[in-house]
């Protein structure tokens, strides 16, 4: 059979087009067998979106269900019997930002206040880093730079080797056995900054380096950069040698959600991602569960205050290994762990014997979360 030229021409038309749609639809379906590939891989659900309460003064929080997570319900009364027991005034646990306990006991409400202690230098560290997010310092920098020479009681050559950064991670080289007053005539030489870990007070003076470099005061300067935009209430409260943070204990739990949420508030972004990683990562090699005034979690080895032993093992054996936790004297406690999505917040008296960081609470209490969340 024979095909006039105009035939050939559409056939070869026909077999073009063809062709194209034939490649096109080969394309689709293989994008769709890839990506349902990947979805059978994976077996990844989507991620879960982390909830920001309002920051309007409202008392509105989300809440999910123990039963929603799958945890076991029966152990939670005896986790508030536990902790009742143990002096507790309050205590909360959020899960991807939502409540799933609230419990307030011995006498606490949900408006009352209660001091952080020391999980408030936590709150210096994310305001300090704020302050460098904004280029008004920066941490690497000696202190003097900020405050002038002399602020210590040592030689200036030794004074200028104490950086912000020092001050963070607790190895400024001042001696911490002559007490919590941070005046001059109180600061004096042990060691260069870097070569020796000590819990000291001495942190505070990041509280006058920000004055300074802020033109405001500490508090001002607090207010604006972090209390306000994700709705906590509280003040900074002297006491004798302590600016002590009080609040409620959602205020609390703000503040943890935040850092949990590497920095960020909804979509705005209060402290840098990069400095909520160094915080929260060993800072120096002599303390390896301590970051920028946060404790650490899952590490070898470890230091407590007021002395110069190390221990080994971790910080909290019980405990997720990747958590990290602001701790203050008298068991006040901000536990944040991100492969679980919890913050979890203690409040009260303390659980034992007068402590100033960690103590054997700390252990006990995982127990029994666990027992609830596993």
């Amino acid at each position: 059979m024979r095909y006039s030229p105009i035939m050939k021409s559409q056939f070869m038309k026909f077999v073009h087009y063809t062709f194209i749609l034939v490649c096109i639809s080969f394309l689709c379906n293989c994008t769709s067998d890839d990506d349902n590939t990947q979805t059978l891989i994976d077996g990844t659900p989507e991620p879960e979106f982390t909830y920001f309460p309002p920051t309007d003064g409202s008392e509105t929080w989300d809440t999910t269900s123990m039963a929603e997570l799958e945890w076991n319900e029966l152990e939670l009364q005896p986790l508030l019997d536990f902790l009742e027991e143990k002096n507790t005034k309050s205590f909360m646990i959020l899960h991807n930002g939502k409540i799933v306990v609230e419990a307030y006991m011995n006498g606490h409400n949900n408006a009352s206040p209660w001091y952080w202690a020391s999980a408030g230098k936590t709150l210096t560290t994310t305001v300090t880093g704020i302050a460098q997010d904004e280029g008004l310092l920066d941490i690497d920098d000696a202190v003097s730079e900020y405050l002038g020479t002399g602020w210590t009681n040592i030689p200036l050559n030794k004074e200028n080797l104490i950086s912000c950064k020092n001050l963070l991670s607790m190895n400024s080289g001042l001696d911490d056995s002559l007490g919590d007053d941070v005046s001059t005539e109180n600061l004096q030489y042990i060691t260069d900054a870097g070569e020796r870990w000590a819990y000291h007070n001495v942190y505070v003076k990041l509280q006058d380096v920000i004055a300074e470099v802020s033109n405001q005061t500490w508090a001002n300067y607090f207010n604006t950069s972090l209390k306000t935009k994700i709705g906590m209430t509280g003040a900074w409260i002297q006491t004798s040698d302590f600016n002590v943070y009080w609040s409620n204990t959602r205020s609390m739990a703000r503040f943890g959600l935040m850092i949990s949420a590497s920095g960020k508030w909804e979509d705005t972004r209060i402290v840098s991602e990069a400095f909520i990683n160094e915080a929260t990562n060993t800072s120096q090699s002599l303390n390896q569960a301590y970051g920028y005034l946060w404790w650490l979690n899952g590490k070898s080895t470890y230091r407590l205050p007021q002395t110069q032993l190390e221990f080994s093992g971790e910080l909290i054996p019980n405990a997720p290994e990747d958590m990290y936790c602001a701790l203050g004297r008298d068991d006040q406690k901000i536990y944040i762990v991100p492969s679980k999505d919890l913050v979890v917040v203690r409040m009260g008296e303390a659980a034992d014997d007068i402590n100033f960081a960690l103590s054997t609470f700390d252990d006990d209490l995982w127990e029994k979360i666990n027992a609830l969340t596993n």
